[in-house]
């Protein structure tokens, strides 16, 4: 029985990685960052009761649970990404996507972070600030703003 776990497990996730384009430094990183961001926003959440994500700031399993289903639609895009490689015999699009959710959740994790007392450097909350606003670096001085979609956390 404990082998057929064992085969079916390393089964799924090579299959998983196969289509996510394999095991490289983009999804390692991607996959990090991520599991960093959700420990860190459950313990802003738990330990801190500082959440964005409920009214109250505490832990509530549905705001976690939306963050699981977030990230897992991060991985489809991945996916997708990796598809559109393989059908113009190209690299790139994958690593544009991995590359841009590392950010997303780079900056997540440095709200989290704040969140919970780590001091954060003035520039970086700036730089956060102007991607929560949904303005351009070119927008900040003149209150026009940009289009950001998506969640930062």
């Amino acid at each position: 029985m404990k082998r057929t776990i064992y085969a079916v497990l390393i089964t799924t996730g090579t299959g998983l990685a196969a289509l996510l384009g394999g095991w490289d430094a983009g999804l390692k990183t991607l996959t990090v960052c991520m599991i960093l961001d959700y420990i860190l926003g459950m313990t802003a959440a738990g330990f801190f009761k500082k959440s964005k994500k409920t009214k109250s700031g505490r832990l509530e399993s549905r705001a976690g649970w939306k963050g699981l289903l977030r990230k897992g639609a991060e991985l489809a895009v991945v996916i997708v990404g990796q598809q559109i490689d393989l059908l113009m015999g190209t690299t790139y699009v994958r690593d544009a996507v991995c590359i841009g959710f590392i950010v997303n959740e780079s900056v997540s994790i440095l709200e989290n972070a704040g969140l919970i007392g780590v001091p954060i450097p003035g520039a970086l909350k700036k730089a956060i600030e102007l991607l929560a606003s949904g303005k351009t670096a070119g927008d900040a001085d003149t209150g026009e703003g940009g289009e950001i979609h998506g969640d930062l956390g």
